[in-house]
């Protein structure tokens, strides 16, 4: 099953978004709305993935993901920006469009 979710992320040929986050993390609750803003405004444009990270360890592993909420922007399977942390739906929005650009 990760596997997969690697093999699915690495044949998207546009722009994604994966946050990995957990359900009992402060900050990726404050994040939730956030997320969902952002996935809204780029809907059709760039796809966003949440993945609960106690629910997908491997597959948060094989990102070298250490802390969350993580969010990373995948261009053509690879991984172009990635951060950890809450931010703002501006800054989230603005790494989107450059990595649409």
């Amino acid at each position: 099953m990760e596997t997969e979710k690697i093999k699915q992320l690495e044949k998207e040929e546009g722009v994604v978004l994966v946050e990995f986050y957990a359900s009992w993390c402060p900050h990726c609750q404050k994040m939730m709305p956030v997320v969902d803003d952002v996935k809204a405004l780029f809907e059709g444009r760039a796809p966003v993935y949440q993945f609960d990270i106690d629910e997908n360890s491997e597959f948060a592993d094989s990102l070298d993901v250490n802390s969350i909420p993580t969010f990373i922007i995948f261009k053509g399977g690879e991984p172009v920006w990635r951060t950890s942390g809450e931010l703002s739906a501006d800054k989230l929005s603005a790494e989107l469009e450059k990595a649409l650009a």
